[in-house]
């Protein structure tokens, strides 16, 4: 070893010497006592925390019962006890049920009213219709009952009226010879028609138009039954036409006539008659594809269904029954109701058409 080196080893001995001491000093304290030492601290402190645990526990044993049967007798609200919760949530979930159902009765009662207070708006309003139907049903038949009534003191009045203008008998007996006259002649015509409807049924089956021939062949089977009728014997004294006035004009071909009642009646029934006849010889024509044409028709031609030989004379008669046949042939044969109607089974022309055809006028 170099000298130096032993001078500087032989300085650290030195030097750790001198400080080795004060260092274990220092240390002491802080080193771990021995077993021995430890067991006998551990033994005097368990002695001593013995007695001061005994003394402690006697100190609060009676602190805590004094404590627990403070809070028995007065219990906190606040901190209840947590099986009693339960209980407590339950009785508050039935006390909102409750007052939820209370609320749901509530509005149940309040609907209940408003579906009675609905329903009865809705009687009385029936009850009022009602009432109100009847009114009009009695205010109709108080009308009806009036238009019977004024009906009646018209035909009163007119049949007072009558027997005091009641025509002279002289004049009763003119007007019953010249009806004589006219169903003489009207017979004679009938029996001449014979021959002239044999001859129109012959050319229709030539024709092939057997639809029209089925209906002339209807048409001469009531023209036979109304000739039967005027063989028949007949009270002249006792029709009332014979010994009624005049009561109504009207013009035909620039002319005037007049006549009563009775014969104003069968002016609008040869009307009728006609347009009826007519309607049926226009679908017949139709059926047939026959072009059209109500003039070439028997039963224009003929014109007297329906005319008896009374109170009109024949003339006048086919005039009128020829009107009404025109008029019935064009919806017949068009299968259309512009100038009539059907009611009741039959067909009659419409009012304003027969009104407008006559024109007739009264004069009383």
């Amino acid at each position: 070893m170099k000298p130096g080196e032993i001078v500087g080893t032989a300085a650290l001995f030195l030097l750790l010497g001198t400080t080795s001491p004060v260092w274990a000093q220092e240390q002491k304290p802080n080193q771990e006592p021995t077993s021995a030492d430890k067991q006998d601290k551990a033994k005097g402190q368990s002695k001593a925390g013995k007695k001061q645990g005994k003394a402690k526990k006697q100190n609060t044993v009676p602190q805590a019962k004094g404590e627990d049967q403070q809070q028995a007798q007065q219990p906190d609200r606040n901190d209840k006890p947590q099986h009693q919760q339960p209980a407590d949530q339950q009785q508050a979930d039935q006390q909102q049920a409750k007052q939820q159902q209370t609320k749901q009765h509530q509005a149940d009662q309040r609907h209940a009213k408003q579906q009675q207070a609905k329903q009865q708006e809705q009687a009385n309003e029936r009850e009022l219709a009602n009432q109100r139907e009847q009114a009009n049903q009695q205010q109709k038949a108080n009308q009806r009952e009036l238009a019977n009534q004024q009906q009646q003191a018209n035909q009163q009045r007119q049949a007072a009226h009558q027997q005091q203008v009641r025509l002279s008998r002289e004049r009763q007996q003119q007007l019953i010879t010249e009806q004589q006259r006219r169903v003489s002649e009207y017979r004679q015509h009938l029996d001449r028609q014979q021959l002239l409807a044999q001859q129109y049924a012959a050319r229709l089956q030539q024709q092939n138009r057997m639809a029209n021939y089925r209906f002339q062949q209807d048409y001469l089977a009531r023209l036979r039954q109304q000739q039967l009728a005027l063989q028949r014997s007949y009270d002249y004294d006792n029709d009332p036409y014979f010994y009624t006035p005049s009561s109504y004009r009207y013009s035909r071909a620039g002319s005037y006539y007049e006549t009563n009642e009775y014969g104003a009646n069968m002016l609008r029934r040869a009307i009728n008659d006609g347009y009826s006849e007519g309607y049926r010889a226009g679908q017949a024509d139709r059926e047939d594809r026959w072009a059209s044409d109500y003039r070439s028709s028997y039963a224009y031609q003929d014109a007297n269904y329906g005319y008896d030989g009374y109170y009109v004379n024949q003339a006048e008669y086919n005039y009128y029954f020829r009107e009404g046949f025109n008029r019935g042939y064009q919806d017949g044969y068009s299968s259309r109701t512009q100038y009539g109607r059907y009611s009741n089974g039959s067909r009659s022309i419409l009012g304003g058409i027969l009104a407008q055809i006559l024109n007739l006028q009264s004069i009383r």
